[in-house]
């Protein structure tokens, strides 16, 4: 048998491709999900957290295509492919929005006020803003990403041959982190006036590189181009000239309605491809009523929460402090080098766990006793598992940052370097999670209806991490309680909740926080996150990963 550590040579074109299509639909996740937040909040301090959390409505397309994926994966052109069918009009879709949105931006007819200083006006005009316009208008961009998504998420599992098929989440990793890098973190440090003067410029401007606007023209040009090329330079193989050939013992079961095809380490599944939507949605159906996915949804629908105030919400929170846009455009950029590089290291360890460690049977390793106590048995699911462990930490270091932030706002090298390492912590462990679990999906999904069941799996992940946000947010701005000083009447007012605009706009005040409800609401996450890992999501993975692959199946 081939060495199967290793991505075979044959399939790096492929390979290549999957990375540049994750790539495109990591661009409209980064603004979404970090840069149009982080603009809010960076321009306007008294930005409520619950005006953010409603425009964390945007990102729900992403969690809830298992919806339409039935169709994605059931309706195509035979001729074109069945994922190309849907790839290349969508991106062709994204791209003109991303270009179309662009412009309303720079013309200031979409998000007033944010490219104001690259044009030199003072509109003013973020006060202004209509949170649910601007939610619906970047939904609809991620509603089009979300269903490339599903088309490419199903390609992946056919693209690659068998032995390589374990790196179909090693090109999402790379693919997705570096557009999502590109979209929040590259784009901030480049968008930011105070980054260029700092850096870079001898005579300071108002403005920095790249504007809003120009970016996603520009994304929009990129996504063109790329789908051109999908156009011009690829071709998709039938379903049946992808998976293995079939066997003796497979001849011997030999159906005209269903063909089973056998993998060298002993797994048989059908490879009839029935394109009915009415079928798809029926595998759908039988897909839910398993008892390995319905333990899954579980898992994923609460491991996330533990984290959600601290990834949503200490980045933010520094700003509010008074930490410099500059300075956190530099930690966030740091992140770049060490996601790629660990990234790619994680998707090998994560690759070869998929490969040695085969889901039929229990993996009894030798483990230290502390190894046993936090992540149990190693298996497929331990760097997931890990990753849970380190984003708790960085949850709990999130809390500590804000609590010895400078009073005088005169940051200290070493606390500088806290802001990174607890910044690292955070997005290192969140992608040893994303990849590690991944990678299960990929190794436990049915090829037969891939776009389907890869969707599920990962918009089960997906959600897990987008329901709690409004939530959360709404928690944070509950428990905060701040007095507002009105100097024209010489009167302090003391607030729980709300929006402190009432303060600063209304009443032409100035605020004094009290009591910060990040710190509590961050305090009920972690005490949350551990009781559900010890007492439960820690024993399930453990099963989940010995599970026979036969009982993911649903064909």
């Amino acid at each position: 048998m081939a060495n199967r550590k290793n991505l075979a040579k044959h399939d790096l074109p492929q390979f290549y491709l999957l990375v540049a299509l994750y790539f495109l639909q990591g661009i409209p996740v980064g603004l979404a999900f970090g840069t149009i937040p982080f603009l809010l909040k960076s321009m306007a301090k008294e930005t409520s957290f619950t005006t953010l959390g409603i425009f964390s409505i945007a990102t729900y397309p992403y969690s809830l295509k298992i919806l339409w994926s039935p169709i994605v994966d059931s309706i195509y052109d035979s001729k074109i492919g069945r994922r190309r069918s849907w790839i290349i009009p969508i991106q062709l879709l994204s791209g003109s929005m991303l270009f179309i949105l662009g412009c309303a931006i720079s013309n200031n007819l979409v998000f007033k006020g944010v490219d104001d200083a690259f044009y030199g006006r003072h509109t003013n005009g973020l006060h202004n803003l209509n949170i649910l316009t601007l939610a619906w208008y970047f939904g609809f961009l991620v509603f089009l990403c979300a269903t490339q998504d599903i088309a490419v998420d199903g390609w992946a599992l056919t693209i690659l041959s068998i032995q390589s098929l374990s790196y179909a989440s090693t090109a999402q990793t790379l693919g997705i982190n570096f557009g999502y890098f590109l979209s929040f973190t590259i784009f901030i440090s480049l968008n930011s006036s105070d980054f260029a003067n700092k850096y870079f410029r001898s005579q300071p401007l108002d403005y920095g590189f790249v504007s809003l606007g120009g970016y996603m023209k520009f994304a929009g040009i990129l996504y063109i181009l790329a789908t051109v090329y999908v156009i011009m330079f690829t071709k998709e193989r039938p379903l049946d000239d992808v998976l293995p050939r079939l066997g003796p013992s497979a001849a011997k079961k030999y159906d005209e309605s269903k063909l089973v095809a056998e993998y060298p380490d002993g797994d048989s599944i059908g490879t009839s491809n029935k394109a009915s939507i009415k079928y798809t949605y029926k595998c759908f159906a039988r897909i839910l009523k398993l008892k390995s996915v319905q333990s899954l949804v579980i898992i994923h629908l609460t491991s996330k929460v533990a984290f959600q105030c601290n990834e949503a919400a200490t980045n933010l929170k520094l700003l509010e402090r008074g930490f410099k846009k500059e300075d956190l455009a530099v930690t966030v950029l740091i992140d770049v080098p060490f996601e790629v590089i660990f990234g790619y290291y994680v998707a090998k360890w994560s690759s070869e766990s998929n490969h040695h460690l085969h889901p039929s049977r229990p993996v009894l390793s030798r483990t230290n006793n502390w190894t046993k106590i936090l992540v149990g048995d190693r298996g497929i699911l331990t760097p997931w598992l890990w990753g849970f462990l380190g984003r708790l930490v960085a949850a709990a270091l999130g809390s500590y940052v804000l609590s010895i932030f400078p009073k005088n706002n005169q940051l200290t090298k070493p606390f500088f370097l806290l802001v990174i390492i607890q910044h690292l912590l955070g997005s290192f462990m969140s992608t040893v999670q994303f990849v590690g679990i991944t990678a299960f999906h990929t190794r436990v999904a049915d090829p037969v209806i891939g776009g389907t069941y890869m969707t599920l799996l990962n918009t089960l992940s997906n959600f897990g991490g987008t329901w709690p946000r409004l939530l959360i947010m709404s928690m944070i701005n509950y428990f905060t309680v701040y007095e507002c000083y009105i100097p024209s009447a010489n009167q302090s007012i003391t607030y729980q909740g709300g929006s402190m605009e009432k303060c600063t706009e209304g009443l032409d005040g100035k605020i004094s926080i009290l009591t910060d409800g990040y710190y509590i609401t961050n305090g009920v996450c972690v005490i949350f996150g551990l009781v559900l890992y010890f007492g439960f999501l820690k024993k399930k993975a453990q099963q989940l990963q010995t599970i026979p692959v036969d009982s993911w199946r649903c064909s």
